[in-house]
C-alpha cells in the first residue's frame, strides 16, 4: 500500500468517523439506545436532513455533517503545507479561522476571543488538540520520534496546553505516523505509547486487555483520560475504520471525537476498511477539502 493511499484513507475516515460520531455525541450509552433502538449502523436518515435531537434547535446539525474535529484537522493541514512544518503560530492563524462549536466553555473559545495567533496556552486538558493532530502524524516520522512530539506540542499549544492534552496529542500523531509507515499492530502501539507519555501508555495498555464490548461500560469516553486512549484502542483492536466509527457512536459520549481519532488511526493502517459510501455522503454534504488536503500533504510528506 502506497504512502499516499494510506493518507487518503486516514483524511476520509477520520471525516466519515467525525460524521458517524456526530449523531450520539455527548448522549449516554442509555440515550443513545433511545434514541437509536436498533443501534447506529451508519448514517441513520437522509443526507443532509437534520439529526433528529438537533431539529428545532438553534443549530440544526446535519446527517453526514462533519465538525470541528475535521475542521480543524483541516486547518492544521493548510498550516503544515504551507510551512512545511509544524509552528504553533501558523497554526494558530488557521485556528482562528475556524467556526463550528464555538462557544463559551470550550478552549477555541478562549483562544478566538484573545485573538493572539502566537499565543501559547498554560492550561487546557480537553481532547481538542488530539483530534486535529492526525495530520502531525502524516507529515512526521516515528524515526524521529522527538521531533514528532515537538510538533504535536506546536499543534497543541495555541488552545491546549496541559499535559494530559498534550499527551494525547502526541499519541495519536504517533499512531497515525505508525501506522501509515504500514507497521504491525503491536508496533503502533508501542509508538502510540511512548510519545503519549506513561500516564496516557497505561490507560491505552489496560484498555488493550477488556474485551471490545466491555469498554463502553468501563472507559464512557466523557473525559480526556479515556477519550483518545478509548480511540487508539478501537482502532488497534479492530483494525477497521466503520467498526471503530460504530462501536464509537453506539457509545455515546464524546462519540464524534473517539470515532475521528480512532478512524483516523484505523484507516492510516488498514485503508481497504474505508466505507466508500460513507465518504460519497461526506463529499456530498461538506465538499471534498478533506481530500484535496490528504492529497497535498501526502505529496510532501514523501519529499
Amino acid at each position: 500500500m502506497q504512502l499516499h493511499e494510506r493518507v487518503l484513507a486516514c483524511f476520509q475516515a477520520l471525516a466519515t468517523g467525525d460524521a458517524i460520531g456526530k449523531q450520539t455525541e455527548m448522549l449516554s450509552h442509555g440515550e443513545v439506545k433511545r434514541w437509536y433502538p436498533a443501534g447506529i449502523a451508519g448514517f441513520e436518515g437522509p443526507p443532509g436532513a437534520a439529526i433528529p435531537r438537533y431539529a428545532g434547535k438553534r443549530y440544526e446539525w446535519r446527517i453526514g455533517e462533519t465538525t470541528d474535529d475535521t475542521e480543524q484537522a483541516l486547518a492544521v493541514t493548510r498550516a503544515l503545507l504551507r510551512d512545511g512544518r509544524a509552528d504553533h503560530t501558523s497554526i494558530g492563524r488557521e485556528l482562528l479561522q475556524c467556526k463550528k462549536s464555538l462557544h463559551p466553555g470550550v478552549s477555541l473559545w478562549t483562544f478566538v476571543q484573545i485573538g493572539d495567533p502566537a499565543r501559547i496556552a498554560a492550561d487546557g486538558d480537553g481532547c481538542g488538540a488530539a483530534m486535529r493532530s492526525a495530520p502531525i502524524g502524516v507529515l512526521y516520522r516515528t524515526r524521529r520520534l522527538d521531533e514528532l512530539v515537538r510538533a504535536a506540542y506546536e499543534c497543541a499549544i495555541p488552545t491546549h496546553g496541559g499535559p494530559i492534552a498534550l499527551g494525547a496529542a502526541a499519541a495519536v500523531a504517533g499512531a497515525v505516523s505508525a501506522a501509515l509507515e504500514g507497521r504491525p499492530v503491536d508496533e503502533v502501539l508501542a509508538v502510540a505509547c511512548e510519545a503519549g507519555g506513561v500516564a496516557m501508555a497505561r490507560t491505552i495498555d489496560e484498555m488493550m486487555g477488556v474485551p471490545v464490548e466491555e469498554l463502553a461500560e468501563r472507559y464512557f469516553p466523557d473525559t480526556p483520560q479515556t477519550i483518545v486512549p478509548l480511540a487508539i484502542a478501537l482502532a488497534l483492536r479492530t483494525q477497521s475504520a466503520p467498526e471503530t466509527a460504530l462501536l464509537a457512536a453506539n457509545i455515546g459520549g464524546d462519540a464524534d471525537s473517539v470515532a475521528s481519532i480512532g478512524s483516523a488511526i484505523a484507516g492510516a493502517l488498514c485503508p481497504e476498511t474505508v466505507n466508500r459510501s460513507w465518504i460519497d455522503v461526506v463529499s456530498a454534504i461538506n465538499g471534498d477539502d478533506f481530500v484535496n488536503a490528504a492529497i497535498s500533504l501526502a505529496a510532501i510528506a514523501r519529499r
